[in-house]
């Protein structure tokens, strides 16, 4: 039995206050929730795997030419051991490609986001990357909105906040290893509002929940649904970011490619992040009394895990 529960996304169009409450109690437990019968294609996702495992089978020179230093790897490719976890002395060992929103060129946040790469050798790359990206936001956008509900708040309190925001849609490769290595992914939390992560299509991920790692242990075609540090942060720690990491569980799975897509939901840049005032009583004091820019929250962060 997996630690994580899993509930279903039809319950939100017969009863949206139900189905709030059972991912904010999930939320609130773990940082975690399992979400089955999702708007998310399971074509889409499994045409977008291919797509990538294409493209990371490619030369090493082919894909340098899509890493761009400096911007934190905000877009296109970022090679091997290069992000490494918050306090971890060794890197984490995968590559990934990160796309994000397109915006037209005199738009306002143009200054927090940068444009989106292409990688021309592979077809339909652009195309593919776009559905599924859109795919994402649009999903995470309505599970915002029951977020706001369990929080007490209207339900398009968000709306505002992130219909612009500065979110990433991340395609992964964990290239196999030799060594016993433990881990690919150090621990951390996620920087942003919340995570949605479908397509790990090898076991490996795990959750820290009262100082013991748990498996995560749901079907492929279920997304998974987290808190980040922003959210933890405005919830005044209600909602509780919870570290994670991918391991090696087995001969099998490390002498494989893992691939995996996590789409980061962020607010806009100019967002303040402020804590909450219902989460705040004699009892939980405000753990964040100066309010942040959410872009400079996320400047902040990439320095920390040695994107910047």
């Amino acid at each position: 039995m997996s630690i994580v529960d899993t509930i279903s996304y039809e319950l939100w169009d017969k009863d949206p206050e139900a189905f709030a409450n059972q991912l904010g109690k999930n939320h609130k437990n773990t940082g975690f929730c399992g979400i089955q019968d999702h708007p998310i294609p399971e074509q889409m996702v499994s045409d977008s795997i291919d797509m990538f495992e294409e493209f990371f089978a490619l030369s090493q020179d082919i894909k340098m030419k899509y890493f761009i230093k400096d911007i934190g790897g905000a877009r296109g490719y970022t090679p091997y051991r290069i992000e490494t976890a918050k306090g971890a002395k060794h890197a984490d060992l995968k590559e990934f490609w990160q796309t994000g929103r397109y915006l037209p060129n005199d738009h306002l946040y143009t200054k927090y986001m940068f444009e989106n790469i292409v990688a021309e050798e592979v077809p339909e790359f652009k195309k593919t990357i776009t559905e599924l990206f859109d795919a994402f936001d649009s999903f995470g956008q309505q599970l915002m909105q029951a977020i706001a509900i369990y929080l007490g708040l209207e339900n398009d309190y968000f709306e505002s906040h992130i219909n612009e925001g500065n979110s990433v849609l991340r395609t992964i490769h964990y290239p196999p290893v030799d060594e016993d290595i433990g881990e690919r992914s150090g621990a951390h939390g996620d920087i942003n509002l919340i995570t949605l992560l479908i397509g790990g299509n090898k076991p490996g991920l795990e959750i820290l929940v009262d100082d013991n790692w748990y498996p995560i242990d749901t079907p492929q075609s279920t997304v998974v649904c987290n808190v980040g540090d922003m959210l933890e942060r405005f919830t005044n720690n209600r909602l509780p970011s919870v570290l994670h990491r991918v391991t090696t569980p087995s001969d099998a799975v490390k002498g494989s490619s893992r691939y995996s897509i996590p789409f980061f939901l962020h607010p806009n840049p100019d967002w303040l992040i402020e804590t909450l005032p219902s989460c705040i009583d004699d009892d939980h004091p405000d753990l964040y009394p100066e309010g942040i820019m959410a872009d400079d929250f996320l400047q902040q962060r990439l320095y920390e895990i040695k994107l910047l």
